[in-house]
């Protein structure tokens, strides 16, 4: 599995496990829910410094988001 998929997988399940939206992790984040749902569809590749916005929004340290 390549690292987009990854990445969609957990943020879409770390997201769940702390009950937000996408408009939350947006509003966390200062990114766009439409952009948040193309990270969850691995449509597109984030840079580090989005790992990093979705990491400090999650709580978490930014490698959980892509360890699979």
């Amino acid at each position: 599995m390549d690292l987009k998929h990854v990445l969609a997988t957990n943020l879409r399940r770390l997201r769940h496990e702390r009950d937000l939206t996408q408009e939350d992790i947006a509003d966390l984040t200062g990114l766009s829910a439409r952009y948040i749902g193309s990270i969850e569809r691995a449509r597109v590749s984030a840079s580090v410094t989005v790992l990093g916005k979705l990491a400090k929004a999650l709580d978490i340290a930014p490698c959980r988001l892509i360890e699979s």
